[in-house]
């Protein structure tokens, strides 16, 4: 029992850590790739520092190459003169010459097969850092697509877009007709003074009048009145 009670509260724990691990997966995933990196940028240096010392060793090399070379002339040269005791002085300093030479082009082949290797790995190194940030931008971009969506479920934030659109709606309506009403409005008042004017020339008589007046009135019933008679 007692053992059962210890796996049942690692189990808890270990889903615990996993749903932590899990709601807080984009920054550590930011931070490891973060770490990776500057793990990537530390190789490089190593890489930039090893080519440095490789060419350092050729440049060596190519010196021990160049002392050989004077001391094989200068060597021929002694033997040329009867100097054997100074022939073989020469002949020592070459044979350890010719030791550091080798260990030198040794050092130099070592150093071109590590680079080689260190550059793979710092290209593949590289490669799958810039999927790892293309897939963290993605996670983000899920994140927070995730995140509308469950603002949307829970009726708050951009579930209120329906509503907002019918306001929209409305008010676009409500302003249309504002438009249309103060148009309408400007045409009444154009009319209205223009008739206005027309009134006051008819009046003043100029042109035909807007209607009859009593003088005409007055005739027609005098004329009537005749024509009764």
């Amino acid at each position: 029992m007692f053992n059962s009670i210890l796996t049942l509260i690692r189990g808890r724990a270990y889903d615990a850590e996993q749903a932590f691990i899990d709601r807080n997966a984009v920054p550590l995933l930011a931070q490891q790739i973060r770490e990776a990196a500057s793990a990537i940028q530390s190789a490089r240096r190593a890489v930039a520092i090893a080519v440095a010392q490789n060419e350092q060793e050729k440049n060596r090399h190519a010196a021990i190459i160049g002392r050989i070379a004077d001391l094989e002339t200068r060597a021929v040269a002694a033997l040329q003169k009867g100097s054997d005791e100074l022939a073989r002085e020469a002949a020592e300093a070459i044979a350890q010459l010719e030791a550091e030479r080798d260990a030198s082009e040794k050092a130099q082949a070592q150093f071109t097969q590590t680079i080689g290797k260190l550059k793979a790995t710092v290209r593949t190194s590289e490669a799958r850092l810039q999927e790892l940030q293309r897939g963290e931008r993605l996670a983000r971009a899920t994140e927070q697509t995730q995140k509308l969506n469950a603002a949307c479920d829970d009726n708050c934030g951009l579930a209120t877009l329906d509503d907002a659109e019918e306001t929209l709606a409305r008010l676009q309506a409500y302003q249309s007709r504002c438009e249309i009403a103060a148009s309408a409005m400007k045409e009444m008042d154009a009319a209205s003074r223009q008739t206005h004017i027309i009134e006051k020339l008819a009046n003043a008589g100029c042109g035909a009048p807007l209607g009859p007046s009593a003088d005409d009135v007055l005739a027609r019933l005098r004329q009537r009145l005749n024509s009764a008679a």
